[in-house]
């Protein structure tokens, strides 16, 4: 049986989705890729814009979604404390 994502690997999956297509994404594939029901994904996303994560952009009334340099810098420290936690099998 699978286990279910924890707060913080949805936040990465997002951003980790955000940054693999060139740091630009529309709202209807990101949610897609999120794996995460509509309500949901509109409060991580919601979360992430208010703690400045990541920005969305209106372009021809479509909505992007892009990383800002404190998204950037999470996936840095997520995967540094991923690789700390496997170092020591936990």
């Amino acid at each position: 049986m699978e286990r279910k994502r924890d707060r913080l690997e949805i936040i990465y999956d997002i951003l980790k989705t955000i940054n693999n297509n060139q740091n630009k994404i529309k709202s209807t594939p990101l949610l897609r890729k999120s794996n995460l029901s509509t309500k949901r994904f509109s409060g991580y996303v919601q979360e992430l814009i208010e703690k400045e994560f990541i920005k969305e952009v209106g372009i021809k009334n479509e909505k992007h979604f892009y990383l800002t340099d404190k998204g950037f810098a999470y996936l840095e420290k997520y995967k540094n404390i991923v690789s700390f936690i496997e170092d020591f099998g936990l």
